[in-house]
């Protein structure tokens, strides 16, 4: 509980950097890397949990009058952070790629929110996922890739299903691929582990287009393990494309219907 309450706090105070634009954006984002190589991790975030009560001192005792008012303060910061945090996370539903329209991130916000992926837990530091950009100028190959895919699957589809598979790669401003990076023989940290660092990573960026006031959607389908599309992105055998992640300004707003479960129905206490 207490690592995930650090995670939690340290997604809050890289938000709060998106928000105050202290994350910069190098000049340009580099093109993907042979398939060969993989990129280098962001820079480690150090944010640090904030101190519910204050400072104690031993078994608490002796704090001034000052000391307790610093506490009192802590605290109600610590409310407010949470009070931000539980509205972003809550409010965040998602957004068909056919209701995001520009503007998207820009390239600064692009690169604080890849930050935040960079913040998802990773036992062994392994980095077993990775994301590629996929601008305005490429979304036809990727086109022709989910054309290729329904043809080879359905040599009958008809022209408007054609059609349809090639509109899909023009929706959104900003379009990420989520690639899992599992399976390498060098690897002892379980696939399963590795699958819950990429969640997270995913989660973080989601939360953060959020908080920047973008919505969001993931999408996937049959043709993410498809021979057209990976031989697109140059995927090695052990990686393996696991949704887009469309991001940008919600064009037309739509209530949600999804029925979230209580913690009543997804916790349980052993021995209880």
């Amino acid at each position: 509980m207490t690592a995930l309450l650090s995670h939690g706090m340290q997604v809050h105070s890289l938000v709060g950097q998106l928000h105050s634009h202290e994350a910069q954006a190098p000049e340009r984002f580099a093109a993907c890397p042979p398939a060969a190589t993989r990129p280098p991790p962001l820079p480690p975030q150090n944010a640090q949990a904030p101190t519910l009560l204050g400072g104690l001192g031993e078994g608490g005792r002796g704090r001034s009058a000052s000391a307790s008012v610093g506490a009192s303060g802590s605290a109600l910061e610590s409310g407010a952070r949470w009070d931000g945090l539980s509205a972003t996370i809550a409010g965040r539903v998602n957004v068909s790629p056919k209701r995001l329209v520009e503007p998207g991130p820009s390239d600064a916000q692009l690169h604080g929110l890849l930050q935040l992926a960079a913040a998802a837990p990773d036992h062994g530091q392994l980095m077993p996922w990775r994301f590629v950009l996929v601008p305005q100028a490429q979304r036809p190959r990727l086109g022709e890739a989910f054309v290729q895919a329904l043809i080879a699957r359905d040599p009958s589809a008809t022209v408007e299903q054609i059609d349809s598979a090639r509109e899909k790669a023009l929706r959104a401003p900003l379009l990420l691929l989520a690639v899992a990076c599992h399976g390498r023989s060098e690897a002892r940290i379980p696939v399963c582990e590795q699958l819950v660092s990429l969640g997270a990573a995913v989660q973080n960026v989601l939360l953060g287009a959020q908080a920047l006031g973008f919505g969001s959607g993931l999408t996937s389908g049959q043709a993410m393990d498809s021979e057209p599309l990976r031989a697109l992105f140059g995927l090695q055998a052990h990686e393996a494309a696991v949704c887009f992640v469309n991001i940008g300004t919600v064009g037309k707003h739509k209530a949600s219907n999804r029925v979230r479960p209580a913690p009543e129905e997804f916790l349980c206490v052993l021995g209880g």
